[in-house]
């Protein structure tokens, strides 16, 4: 069994920051692949920035130069730093994990901003 938690997430105002944290447990400890997606109201989830061993690192480009995704010192821990957010990152935001062909999902942390 593995369980990944988000947290971190919340409401805040145009051009504040939040960090996301996910923390992987359960059979797997290290996952070669870490990243977040987020769905936002009526649309489709996307990947929003992924980490992957040994490749740089992915981010959507409507990120870019703003998130920042990075992994703990376990590799079953991954953040997402969030500066200069905007009322179109309203999202709810969900951890994805990697191992072999499997997939592990988070039930994900709302990101709200809004003036």
């Amino acid at each position: 069994q593995v369980q990944l938690v988000e947290s971190g997430g919340g409401l805040v105002q145009p051009g504040e920051s939040l960090r996301l944290s996910c923390v992987g447990s359960g059979t797997i400890f290290s996952f070669p692949t870490m990243g977040w997606y987020r769905q936002a109201p009526g649309k489709q989830r996307e990947l929003v920035a992924q980490i992957t061993d040994g490749s740089p690192a992915y981010y959507v480009d409507s990120v870019k130069g703003r998130f920042t995704i990075s992994r703990g010192s376990t590799k079953n821990t991954v953040y997402l730093q969030m500066n200069s957010l905007k009322p179109e990152d309203t999202a709810d935001y969900y951890c994805n994990a990697g191992y072999k062909i499997s997939d592990y999902w988070g039930r994900g942390t709302r990101v709200t901003v809004s003036s």
